[in-house]
C-alpha cells in the first residue's frame, strides 16, 4: 500500500480525471442545470452579487453561495458548461479525500479506502459531481456539520464522562460554520435534517443531554453568524421582501408537489437502490446483518449513519415533490454502510455473501439494458410504437442522433466487471473481485457518460437549444409557451429584463419575438394570431413576431 501522503495524492488524482474532463462536452440539462446556471450568469452580466436573480429580477427559491461559486468559475472561464459543472467537480475531489481522511480516522485505512471506493464506484453518486447542480456542495456541508457535531458529542464532558474529553469548543463553531454554509447553499433543510437526525439519537438515548446547553448554543450561534454574512446585507439593502419570499418558497416545495415532480412513496427507496449500485447493495446487507465491534465508539457513529440515511429517506418519502436528488444526502451513510461490508471482506479475507448474486442479478439488468440502448436507436422505428400516445415523445424520435453500437461498450465493461469479480470470487481471491467490481463501476458510469450523454441530449432538447442559441447575439425577446424552460435566457444570452407575456404575445414591441413550444401547444399559439411559423424540428415549433 502507498505511504500516507501518496494514497492521498492518488485519490485526488483519481478523482481529478474521472470528474473534470469532458465537462463542457453536452450542453446543460432543463431544469435545474440551466437554472442554476442561468442564475449565475445573470449574477455576471448584472454585477449583482447579492441576491440570486432569474429574468434579472429576484429568485427566492435559493441563496446564494453555488451561485457564487458557478459565477466565479464563469468569471474564470467564461460562460459555458464546463464553468457550470466545475465547481461540483472540484467538490468531488475534495468529497473523496475527506472520505478517506474521515473514514481513516474513524476505523483505519482501510475502511477510508473502502468508503471513498464505494462512493465513486457507484452510478448515481459519482454521476452528481459532473453535473452543475446544487446538491454535491450542500449533502457536503450537512455531512461535514453532521460529522463534527457526532465528534462533538462523542467527546462532551456532559455525555460520558468516560469518553475523551475534548473541551476545546473548536468542533462546536465548525459544525455551525458548516450547518450555515449548507443553509446557504440551499436552505433551511440544511438545519433541519441534522436537527431531526440529533433528536432522533437523542430519543434513541432515553432522552439524555446530548450536548451540554453551551455547546449547542455555540453550534446555534456560528450558523447564525455565518448566514447573517449574507442574509443581515441583502436585509439592510433591500429590505424583509426577499427573505420573506423565499421562506415561503421553502414552505412550499416541501408541502405541495411541483408540476411534473410528482411519484409514490417509496420512489426514493427504488432511486437509492438502483441509483446507488453498486454500494446499495453491500449496504442493505449491512442494515440486514449489522457489523459490530468491541469498540463502543465505533458502534455509535455506525448508528448515527443508520438514523442520517433512515431520517433523510423517510423525510423525502413524506415530501409531496419528488426529485432524484432529494435523497442525495443518503449517499454519505449508504456508502458508509457499504464500507463496513467492504471492509469485513478486506481484513477477514471471507467471501460477499447473498450480494455477490444480488449485485450478479441487478448488475446484469442495468448492463443489458446499456448493451442493447444504442441498436434501440439504431432501429428507432420498431420502438416509435411504444410512444404512440405521446405525440411530443414520438416527435422527438425523428432527431438526427448517430447510434454506431460502439456505444454498446459501456455495458459490455460493466458485464465484464461483473463476470471478473464472480471469477475471482469463486477463486477465494475476494480483495480482488472488490476492486475489480467497484472501480469497474466507476468506469462504467465515466464510459457511458462519454458515449451516451450526447445522443440523450440529441432527443430530449438539443432542437430547442440550437434554436436559442443562433439567437444570442441578436436584439430580439425570447419565450417558450406550454412548458417550463431555462433554455432561452441561458443559452439566448439575454442581457435584461424581458417585458411580460402578455405584452410579446399581442402588446407593443420594438423587436422580434421568438417563441418555443412543443408540438402540442401548435394550437394554443396559432390562436395567438400574432406568431408565424418559422421552422419545427423533433417535437419543437419555433415562432416569429415581428414588430
Amino acid at each position: 500500500m502507498p505511504s500516507h501522503g501518496r494514497l492521498q495524492l492518488l485519490i485526488i488524482a483519481i478523482a481529478a480525471l474521472l470528474f473534470i474532463p469532458g465537462l463542457g462536452a453536452v450542453h446543460l440539462f432543463d431544469w435545474d442545470e440551466i437554472n442554476f446556471a442561468e442564475i449565475a450568469r445573470e449574477m455576471v452580466v448584472s454585477g449583482d452579487w447579492l441576491r440570486p436573480q432569474m429574468h434579472f429580477e429576484a429568485f427566492h427559491e435559493k441563496p446564494p453561495l453555488f451561485i457564487w461559486m458557478q459565477a466565479l468559475s464563469m468569471k474564470a472561464f467564461g460562460v459555458g458548461e464546463f464553468a457550470a459543472r466545475f465547481p461540483n467537480a472540484i467538490c468531488g475531489i475534495i468529497t473523496l479525500w475527506l472520505l478517506y481522511r474521515i473514514g481513516e480516522q474513524l476505523r483505519g485505512r482501510i475502511f477510508g479506502i473502502a468508503w471513498a471506493l464505494a462512493y465513486i464506484g457507484s452510478i448515481l453518486p459519482h454521476l452528481y459531481f459532473r453535473s452543475g447542480i446544487i446538491d454535491p456542495w450542500f449533502n457536503l456541508f450537512i455531512f461535514l456539520g453532521l460529522h463534527a457535531i457526532i465528534t462533538l458529542a462523542a467527546r462532551d464532558p456532559e455525555r460520558d464522562p468516560r469518553a475523551i474529553n475534548a473541551r476545546s469548543d473548536r468542533y462546536a463553531w465548525i459544525a455551525g460554520l458548516f450547518l450555515g454554509l449548507a443553509v446557504l447553499t440551499k436552505g433551511p433543510v440544511g438545519v433541519l435534517v441534522p436537527v431531526l437526525v440529533m433528536l432522533v439519537y437523542w430519543a434513541w438515548k432515553r432522552f439524555r443531554f446530548l450536548l451540554s446547553l453551551r455547546r449547542i448554543s455555540l453550534i446555534a450561534l456560528a450558523a447564525l453568524l455565518t448566514v447573517s454574512a449574507w442574509a443581515l446585507i441583502d436585509l439592510v439593502r433591500n429590505g424583509p421582501d426577499f427573505m420573506i419570499a423565499f421562506f415561503l418558497r421553502q414552505v412550499a416545495m416541501l408541502t405541495t408537489e411541483d408540476a411534473g415532480h410528482g411519484g409514490f412513496f417509496g420512489y426514493h427507496f427504488v432511486v437509492l437502490l438502483i441509483g446507488c449500485f453498486p454500494a446499495s447493495l453491500f449496504a442493505l446487507q449491512e442494515l440486514l446483518k449489522p457489523t459490530r465491534t468491541t469498540d463502543a465508539h465505533e458502534n455509535d457513529h455506525r448508528r448515527w449513519m443508520v438514523i442520517l440515511f433512515w431520517v433523510v429517506l423517510i423525510l423525502f418519502s413524506i415530501v409531496k415533490t419528488k426529485i432524484v436528488h432529494y435523497s442525495s444526502l443518503c449517499y454519505f451513510p449508504l456508502t458508509y454502510l457499504a464500507a463496513l461490508q467492504l471492509e469485513r471482506i478486506w481484513k477477514k479475507n471471507e467471501g460477499f455473501g447473498w450480494s455477490r448474486f444480488a449485485l450478479g442479478s441487478l448488475g446484469t439488468s442495468i448492463a443489458v439494458i446499456v448493451i442493447v440502448a444504442p441498436f434501440a436507436g439504431m432501429n428507432i422505428d420498431a420502438i416509435k410504437p411504444l410512444f404512440a400516445q405521446d405525440p411530443f415523445a414520438l416527435a422527438n424520435l425523428d432527431a438526427d442522433v448517430h447510434w454506431t453500437g460502439i456505444e454498446s461498450l459501456a455495458g459490455l465493461m460493466l458485464f465484464g466487471a461483473l463476470i471478473a469479480g464472480h471469477l475471482l470470487h469463486r477463486k477465494r481471491q475476494y480483495r480482488a473481485s472488490v476492486l475489480v467490481v467497484l472501480g469497474g463501476g466507476a468506469l462504467f458510469v465515466t464510459t457511458t457518460l462519454f458515449l451516451f450523454i450526447d445522443n440523450i441530449e440529441g432527443y430530449s432538447q438539443r432542437a430547442a437549444v440550437e434554436f436559442f442559441e443562433s439567437k444570442a447575439d441578436e436584439r430580439c425577446w425570447l419565450l417558450t409557451k406550454g412548458y417550463k424552460s431555462y433554455v432561452p435566457e441561458f443559452y439566448g444570452r439575454v442581457k435584461e429584463a424581458q417585458p411580460d407575456e402578455a405584452t410579446l404575445w399581442r402588446g407593443s414591441i420594438d423587436r422580434p419575438v421568438y417563441l418555443a413550444c412543443k408540438l402540442t401547444q401548435e394550437e394554443e399559439v396559432t390562436a395567438l394570431g400574432t406568431f408565424r411559423e418559422v421552422s419545427r424540428r423533433n417535437g419543437f415549433i419555433f415562432f416569429e413576431r415581428r414588430p
